[in-house]
């Protein structure tokens, strides 16, 4: 039984509604019996006064301890200021793989029924890699980087994922009509592991297509697998399919560490109110106990989560509710 075990993981809540919504998430996690013990981190903008940097060393030395942690948002300046702390997190502790589930959930309507999408995202090199300077005044050159080391990795992480969940097609998003040498060798990694996967269908679907065929008919599509930018711009896509990014989770893999988290922003405009949706944390949350072994909490948690979206009655503003927070997380522990 999850009780008889207690689970080490860090908890780093974030800017803004962070620290309210992941502390929704382990009030819901505690309820349904899975004990954790919580080493408490700070990282993001608010702390840089006292530590001058977003991230410590702290941190990280936390996560490699404890293996596994559980993280809500933390802002990003646009332009300037800090590097993004959450790109930072991924090199500094080689989470490779990016996860995004995207699943209709009952009670919140899209234009979209039936979807159930898991976006794969490389998560190491490609544009994210930072490399960029100045040519000449005006002239701005960032450099993309694609290997073939990280290609066959994510490319052999997403049919070993589809392999494992039952899934049946692994779709290879591109743009390797433009970017014949960069995109190329991702689609030829992506064709070598294919070939050890005879039972999943494999398709390749060029990125600009690929967003079109996503507003126009997302069920065809099962396990998607790209490369890190695609990667970031798609996943929110296929999460705006089901209702946002505040209803969808994620998780950030590598070989000894992974960190679930919420990939929406930190609503400065709503923080200390009471008002802010933990769904997105939860969910981050239920994949963190799939991942441990505890399927029938995960189950539980998810199933109570879907029970309030589709009654309706106590479900927060961003929905068309009118319910808090504290609302929210009382009627999802009722239904557990």
């Amino acid at each position: 039984m999850s009780k008889a075990k207690t689970y080490s993981a860090t908890l780093i809540p974030g800017d803004g509604i962070g620290p309210e919504v992941t502390d929704a998430a382990l009030e819901i996690l505690a309820a349904a019996g899975v004990s954790f013990s919580w080493d408490r981190q700070e990282a993001g903008a608010d702390i840089i006064p006292r530590f001058g940097t977003p991230l410590p060393e702290s941190v990280v030395n936390s996560i490699v301890k404890n293996h596994i942690a559980l993280k809500g948002p933390i802002g990003t300046p646009v332009g300037g200021g800090f590097p993004s702390v959450n790109v930072a997190l991924r090199k500094r502790l080689g989470l490779y793989a990016n996860v995004r589930p995207a699943k209709s959930i009952p009670g919140v309507k899209t234009p979209f029924p039936g979807i159930d999408i898991v976006v794969i995202r490389e998560n190491s090199e490609d544009l994210y890699a930072g490399i960029e300077h100045v040519v000449v005044p005006g002239v701005v050159e960032s450099l993309k980087i694609i290997t073939e080391q990280a290609s066959t990795r994510i490319a052999k992480f997403a049919f070993e994922y589809a392999r494992s969940h039952g899934r049946k097609k692994v779709s290879a998003v591109h743009k390797a009509n433009i970017m014949k040498l960069s995109d190329g060798l991702f689609l030829d990694c992506c064709r070598r592991v294919a070939r050890d996967y005879s039972e999943i269908e494999y398709q390749e679907v060029i990125v600009d297509n690929c967003c079109m065929q996503l507003v126009t008919r997302p069920q065809q599509f099962d396990v998607m697998v790209m490369e890190n930018l695609y990667g970031d711009i798609i996943s929110d896509l296929v999460s705006g399919l089901v209702g946002g990014l505040g209803v969808t989770g994620s998780a950030n893999i590598g070989v000894d560490a992974i960190v679930y988290e919420a990939v929406h922003g930190t609503a400065p405009d709503i923080a200390g109110k009471g008002l802010a949706n933990p769904t997105a944390v939860v969910m981050s949350s239920v994949l963190m106990l799939r991942q441990l072994g505890e399927l029938e909490a995960a189950d539980r948690i998810e199933k109570a989560l879907f029970t309030v979206f589709e009654e309706g009655k106590h479900v927060t503003k961003d929905l068309g509710g009118s319910a808090g927070t504290a609302e929210f997380v009382k009627a999802v522990i009722g239904g557990l």
